[in-house]
């Protein structure tokens, strides 16, 4: 390989070639294995394990499981609507986004794990604590992931269709960067009281819920 060949610039792969249709093919099938794989840690209840009490008690019992998949699984699905409204705005791809696409991928599909441990140790103690800032750990990883996901597509229009009103880019990374901020308050709370950072994660969850992107979209097509 000549030298010249190695220094060149990375490949941008439009659009019209299929390179943005399987990165949303591919992180669809992730996220639809992430979200159902919430559901399997909500256990049911043996009652001659639990003792007595009858199965309404048993089932009262698992709460915090309950709350974990209905946290987990809003935060994944909205991460999914997200992601699907901002490949309405990129046109192409690179390598880098690629594997910046994966990583972030990787983040979201490990948010199982930190969940059904905060489902099994938010009645322990002390241990409560440490669930606690384990799960919302990994939501500010998440958040971080994307918006380095963000800001590479949307960095000098790199990876945007040119029709994009710069508004539109401007309104998208205020609210990510408000949303990663959120995320880091809820981490740094949740040394302190973990009941707070998790009041505070699930309203992230529903203000990244409000539309926004739809706006956008509408915005886009007419200056199409």
């Amino acid at each position: 390989m000549s030298l010249e060949t190695e220094q060149s610039p990375e490949v941008l792969i439009d659009s019209n070639s299929e390179g943005t249709g399987r990165i949303e093919a591919f992180t669809d099938g992730v996220l639809a294995i992430a979200i159902t794989l919430l559901i399997l840690e909500v256990k049911v209840p043996h009652l001659e394990a639990e003792g007595k009490g009858g199965l309404w008690e048993s089932l009262f019992k698992l709460w915090p499981s309950y709350g974990g998949y209905f946290t987990s699984f809003l935060v994944i699905g909205i991460i999914w609507i997200n992601h699907h409204q901002l490949f309405k705005l990129i046109r192409r791809t690179t390598h880098s986004f690629l594997s910046l696409n994966v990583l972030f991928l990787m983040v979201v599909s490990f948010l199982p794990f930190p969940t059904a441990v905060l489902a099994e140790y938010i009645r322990e103690g002390k241990e409560q604590q440490i669930a606690a800032i384990f799960y919302t750990g990994s939501m500010l990883a998440m958040a971080i992931v994307y918006n380095i996901l963000w800001r590479y597509a949307s960095g000098n229009y790199r990876l945007l269709y040119p029709t994009v009103p710069q508004a539109v880019v401007r309104d998208i990374s205020k609210k990510y960067n408000a949303g990663l901020g959120f995320y880091l308050v809820a981490f740094a709370v949740s040394f302190i009281s973990y009941e707070a950072s998790l009041a505070l994660t699930v309203l992230l969850a529903l203000y990244f819920l409000l539309p926004g992107l739809p706006t956008f979209r509408r915005r886009v097509k007419g200056q199409g």
